[in-house]
């Protein structure tokens, strides 16, 4: 009996025109799933109108939802290896549904939290899925361009969280924000059950599968991959940067709003629209540009992210301490060039330390240690906006300038990982 009769849920190989719909499908889901998380920073102002929330409050709702994230993130990593992609993608997309449109009913501040905690339950079953089955359908020649594609639905989710939500607000009241996205989500679940289909693991590889152990448990698991220097800088790096790329969406339409006196909906679009835009554009062609210096230099994915961040760096200051609307917007443009380009590497790289079975639970381990860190941005900015001395937005404004050491932590970080790579490619003579 054919593979594909007994096991009508996969695949056996690998068509050129299917592996791009598969990612036209996964980069819906992939919108939603950022629009939900960035709803709620464009409606701060009015939650903290409406309810008395302070800044520091306000980081604690925007945090929530990463911490709970991070802390989940490897046990769906490690599902992701074991179980049914598909069902962890669309079964997710629902339950996060689910919670963004009961975020709509909160009244009081451990309602948010509660409400934001339980997304964050629910989200990070999504990535490392996503990400293993893209490089099940995409081979080493189209995987940084397919996955730095599918993270370009970060930056448009982004802003249609941002700006559709705070337009939604504005008219109909802050819950219809909550009430829209998650319908959607629940729509597209429902849609795509049908067709989205589960590849065979490896089924892009250019060589055979090694033996692998299904059976092993989580902890043997996550220590096989912590034990690789080169997975670990990799997985520093990202909590690094995901601080400084948190700050930017959960208090970027806050600082224009106050600082620049924007309207909410302008505030909301304006804060993520330059940053993400430009993080859309640039996501891709870092990605095309990686898998072709891949094939000529190693490690060369890394270099990429390395310079990318470096340059990010600057930008991070700039934005932090802009004068004028206009070179904000300027600022946040180069920094969203910089962000993508990085950004766009994220998964590619380590899959390259990792085997096929592996790739779930080592972007499960990268989301735990990503959002993680990048929880305590938010937090670190609101604290510094709300306590200390001068005008709040002087200090919010040179938080953020600072945070632009943490891009440069992560640049070395990687520069140290590619470093490794090559000395054990080729180790110095004796």
């Amino acid at each position: 009996m054919r593979f594909n009769q007994r096991f009508p849920n996969c695949i056996a190989t690998v068509a050129g025109r299917e592996k791009w719909i598969v990612l036209g499908m996964l980069w819906l889901v992939c919108l939603l799933n950022y629009a939900d998380r960035q709803a709620i920073s464009s409606l701060f102002p009015l939650l903290e109108r409406d309810f008395g929330f302070t800044k520091a409050q306000l980081g604690l709702i925007g945090s929530a939802f990463m911490w709970v994230y991070a802390a989940s993130a490897p046990f769906a990593g490690y599902a992701g290896d074991r179980g049914s992609r598909k069902g962890l993608i669309l079964g997710g997309c629902l339950f996060w549904s689910l919670m963004t449109g009961a975020t709509g009913w909160c009244g009081r501040l451990w309602h948010f939290v509660a409400a934001r905690a339980l997304i964050g339950l629910g989200e990070p079953v999504y990535f490392p899925a996503a990400a293993s089955m893209l490089s099940d359908y995409h081979g080493p020649r189209t995987r940084s361009t397919a996955l730095s594609f599918h993270q370009s639905a970060v930056y448009i989710g982004t802003i249609a969280g941002g700006w559709l939500g705070a337009l939604l607000a504005e008219r109909y009241g802050w819950q219809w924000a909550f009430y829209g996205f998650g319908g959607a989500g629940i729509v597209v679940a429902l849609l795509l059950w049908w067709r989205l289909r589960e590849p065979i693991r490896g089924a892009s590889e250019d060589v055979p599968l090694q033996p692998h152990d299904k059976h092993q448990g989580i902890l043997p698991t996550f220590r096989g991959l912590l034990g690789r220097p080169v997975v670990l800088l990799l997985m520093g790096a990202f909590a690094c940067a995901n601080a400084v790329g948190s700050i930017f969406l959960i208090w970027a339409p806050t600082f224009l709003f106050e600082k620049f006196q924007l309207g909410l909906v302008a505030a909301g679009f304006s804060a993520v629209a330059a940053i993400q835009l430009a993080s859309a554009v640039s996501a891709p062609l870092s990605g095309m540009l990686a898998d072709r210096l891949s094939l000529t230099i190693p490690g060369a994915r890394m270099l990429v992210q390395a310079v990318a961040l470096m340059a990010g760096s600057f930008c991070v200051v700039l934005v932090g301490r802009a004068p004028t609307m206009e070179a904000l917007m300027g600022a946040m443009v180069c920094f969203g060039l910089c962000k993508g380009a990085y950004d766009g590497g994220i998964f590619a790289s380590v899959f390259d330390f990792v085997s096929p079975q592996e790739r779930a639970s080592v972007a499960g381990l990268m989301n735990l240690l990503g959002w993680g860190g990048g929880a305590l941005g938010p937090v670190a900015i609101g604290l510094a906006a709300t306590y200390g001395a001068g005008p709040q937005m002087e200090r919010m404004s040179g938080a953020i300038a600072w945070s632009g050491l943490a891009y440069l932590a992560a640049a070395g970080l990687i520069i140290t990982a590619f470093s490794c790579y090559r000395t054990r490619l080729f180790p110095r003579p004796h």
